[in-house]
């Protein structure tokens, strides 16, 4: 683990192991080419945890990308390796995703990058932000968002559904619940 923090241990070792497992080479690298399309920067796209790290932990390639989908909506990107300034610039592009239409639970903390502590979800974050990019003109990646499918019933047909019984809510043709037990019987 090429973090900054002591190695963890017990159960909290194992909890990184299950988030570390969860990550996808393959959904990481497509990630970081898709970046490389829309941003033109010359990154590595390579899929593995260290390059994924390295390329995107100070959050400068993140801001850019942000930049790409929207000229101008970052700032200020902060070129310094200072701890705060590199959070700061994860921040912003954290935010610029949520302005862009990525769900709160498709994002990540900013530690999650930063101590490298959950990869998985900036790929998750990534690939939903992908999803959207054709909304700004550029490449997307990931499968195509839904459009959405609005209904108008009538009155008429609205009053007419609420009569019909689905077989989706079962059958109660002579059935009762006598006879069942679940478990231990009673005993007294």
């Amino acid at each position: 683990m090429a973090s900054n923090r002591a190695a963890k241990s017990g159960f909290a070792a194992e909890a990184q192991r299950k988030i570390n497992s969860k990550y996808s080479e393959e959904l990481a690298q497509e990630s970081l080419e898709w970046i490389k399309a829309v941003t033109a920067e010359p990154i590595n796209t390579s899929g593995d945890t260290d390059n994924f790290f390295e390329v995107l932990k100070d959050g400068v390639i993140l801001c850019k990308l942000a930049n790409a989908l929207q000229p101008g909506v970052i700032k200020k990107i902060n070129e310094s390796k200072m701890a705060f300034k590199c959070m700061e610039n994860i921040s912003a592009f954290l935010a610029c995703a949520k302005n862009f239409g990525v769900p709160t639970q498709e994002t990540f903390q900013s530690v999650d990058l930063w101590e490298r502590q959950n990869l998985n979800s900036v790929v998750i974050c990534l690939q939903s932000l992908g999803r959207k990019a054709s909304n700004f003109n550029k490449p997307s990646i990931g499968p195509k968002e839904a459009d959405k499918n609005v209904r108008n019933f009538s009155d008429e047909q609205l009053r007419a559904g609420a009569n019909v019984i689905s077989l989706q809510y079962g059958s109660n043709k002579g059935a009762t619940q006598s006879g069942i037990n679940f478990g231990n019987t009673r005993h007294m």
